[in-house]
């Protein structure tokens, strides 16, 4: 399959890496790839190298050599390095593994000035002999022309490709996904401000741990008891859980220790994160302003406690190993400041959310940088400030804020403590000259007005450290569309519902699969809309409402996921059949207050009905099928 495109050769090599290093974002039955380092070879060498990396016998080398060579420029008797040849490991998602291979390898050759890049799929047989798996070898090349490009797929042996769906995919995938992805990453050639997710810790161990956890309290989606969409916070939480006992896991051998960190959750919302931890055998405990109605779920062997957190010496930890600020808005950029001023030897994890300096929203001052970028780096800036060597990664969490900064290690000396708390002083004190005195732009960020000799007063003393500090208010406002007039919701529920049915739409596989007689069953799925389009099927008087709530429209459509499904900035209608069928057979396994609670708006309002019969729906086919709710009532306003 040949694809046109209009891109230049960086570019081109720009959209192969992501393919070779971060292969899980277009295949989502991987959970990510390890690699070796690229050796850069002459053509005289290049033989030698394969034979070295692949174990390609001397009867099999002319072929491949000739495969390799077939669609590039001829580069012989050149001794200048013009090949690139490095190797990945291929971890699928635990669960998917074969047990026919150990391991699953591929030898990645690059032929530079010719734009082309192969991979040699590499097996360990049961002897411990590397094999070549030649049925599976494919090419990808950019042919260069004056205006526009083709971007090609080659493969070796046509008739014997062979696929597991998983590190083998199937030939019409490449053709169909892979090739058209990376058309499109080689055309918006957008350079990514961030790193790679997990840079940090082992990928096999974080595959195999996320969904052991996941299997674990994938339960507490059922009875999830908050107004917050379960499935997006009980996974994420538990996606930090297993970054974070993986990271702990790595420090243990490091350090040759054998005792498990402690820690203290400052701002830990709903718990979950501090109740996993608990239970992976933790000590520590967590701290909100607000007690949430899950707490009272966890057990006593989850510590929990409802305190306002204000920066002072009240809130100092020194018996504690790590401080963890996950999504802990205001008191993020303190996190840093209550870890280096707790202990020395005191650690921390901050997972940067809202937008917050030391008193009061944190203020722009880099438009060349996007916002999060910035803020991202303000809050390394802080941790550098207060004597930390910092890293940063990146999570695998449903969240468009998913960057973390971990302080694992000091930039200084336990005896030169107090010249580096006189240092972190001066730098918050500068920080709330830039804050309280918004005249003066044009003062240096990294360092303000400096009080030698001021610094340990500020820390010791019993007072607050940040002059303007305000924590969040205890009574929290209600702004996530779910305090809306049932009314208002409905209208907009149903007239985006009524657009997307009048759209033309994909069959679905249980239309093409399932015949009954000659009659194939047929249900009226709709079409798709961005967020952006469906917002302009609206009023500006509703936009204004949804405006003033958190996440606006978006939130309002995830708020209604009986109806909608929102994916990839796209709205479908949800169709139960394939994508909600073992959903709601598991449902039924939940509490029976929560079953047949509400009607189904399908059975109600969709011109086909439900897909489902009433038996497999866990929404009410009318009336006389609607059960009283056990679980407490929301609050719609009138």
């Amino acid at each position: 399959m040949d694809l046109e495109v209009k891109c230049s050769k960086e570019s081109f090599w720009s959209a192969v890496d992501i393919w070779i290093k971060k292969p899980h974002v277009v295949n989502k039955r991987l959970c990510g790839v390890t690699e070796t380092e690229y050796r850069h070879v002459s053509c005289e060498e290049l033989e030698r190298c394969l034979c070295s990396f692949t174990g390609i016998s001397l009867r099999d080398l002319p072929e491949i050599l000739l495969f390799l060579q077939a669609h590039t420029a001829p580069t012989s008797h050149q001794t200048v390095p013009t090949w690139s040849v490095g190797g990945r490991t291929i971890i699928p998602k635990a669960g998917l593994q074969s047990s026919a291979a150990k391991l699953y390898k591929e030898i990645i050759v690059k032929d530079v000035n010719g734009q082309t890049v192969t991979f040699l799929p590499v097996e360990e047989n049961t002897e411990g002999h590397i094999i070549l798996r030649d049925s599976n070898i494919y090419q990808i090349q950019l042919q260069g022309k004056t205006d526009d490009s083709i971007l090609s797929l080659h493969v070796l042996r046509l008739d014997q490709w062979y696929s597991d769906g998983v590190a083998y995919p199937k030939l019409t995938w490449l053709t169909s996904e892979l090739l058209p992805k990376l058309a499109r990453w080689a055309t918006e050639s957008k350079a990514t401000e961030f790193k790679s997710t997990l840079s940090l810790i082992p990928i096999e161990k974080y595959s195999v741990l996320y969904q052991q956890l996941k299997n674990k309290y994938k339960e507490l989606v059922k009875v999830w008891p908050e107004v917050t969409d379960p499935e997006k916070f009980v996974f994420e939480d538990v996606a930090i859980a297993t970054y974070l006992l993986v990271l702990w896991g790595e420090e243990r051998t490091e350090k040759g220790i054998t005792s498990k960190q402690s820690f203290v959750d400052l701002g830990c919302g709903n718990g979950l994160l501090v109740h996993i931890l608990n239970n992976e055998g933790h000590p520590g405990k967590g701290i909100d302003i607000r007690k949430r109605k899950i707490w009272d779920m966890y057990g006593p062997n989850t510590h929990l406690e409802e305190k306002a957190i204000t920066p002072s010496a009240a809130f100092l930890f020194p018996e504690t190993d790590w401080l963890i600020g996950n999504h802990s808005d205001e008191l993020t950029p303190w996190i840093p400041v209550i870890a280096a001023r707790s202990a020395y030897y005191c650690r921390f994890f901050v997972l940067p959310c809202c937008f917050f300096d030391f008193c009061g929203k944190y203020q722009r001052r880099q438009c060349k940088k996007s916002q999060y970028r910035e803020y991202v780096d303000f809050i390394s800036e802080v941790s550098a400030a207060c004597g930390f060597q910092t890293d940063e990664d990146c999570l695998r969490i449903p969240s468009t804020k998913r960057v973390c900064l971990i302080g694992k290690s000091r930039s200084y000396e336990q005896a030169q403590e107090d010249l580096a708390e006189v240092k972190r002083t001066d730098y918050i004190r500068g920080r709330q000259v830039l804050i309280n005195n918004s005249a003066v732009v044009t003062q240096k960020e990294h360092s303000g007005p400096h009080h030698h000799g001021d610094g340990q007063e500020m820390a010791k003393a019993g007072c607050d450290w940040g002059n303007g500090f305000q924590p969040r208010e205890k009574i929290e406002t209600v702004r996530n569309c779910a305090a809306l007039p049932r009314d208002f919701v409905d209208g907009v529920v149903l007239k985006v519902a009524m657009t997307l049915l009048g759209l033309p739409g994909e069959k679905t596989e249980e239309e093409e699969e399932n015949e009954i007689g000659k009659e194939r069953i047929r249900w009226n799925a709709g079409g798709s809309l961005s967020v952006r389009e469906v917002a302009e099927l609206l009023d500006q008087s509703t936009l204004q409402t949804l405006k003033k709530e958190c996440g606006g429209l978006q939130t309002l459509l995830k708020n209604n996921h009986q109806v909608f499904r929102v994916q990839g900035g796209k709205v479908h209608m949800r169709d139960w059949r394939t994508q909600g069928t073992q959903t709601a057979l598991n449902r039924k396994s939940q509490i029976s207050g929560a079953l047949k609670t509400r009607l189904c708006w399908f059975h109600t309002h969709h011109p086909d009905g439900c897909p489902l019969s009433s038996k497999d729906c866990v929404f009410a086919h009318g009336t006389d099928n609607l059960r009283p709710s056990t679980r407490p009532l929301k609050k719609h306003s009138s």
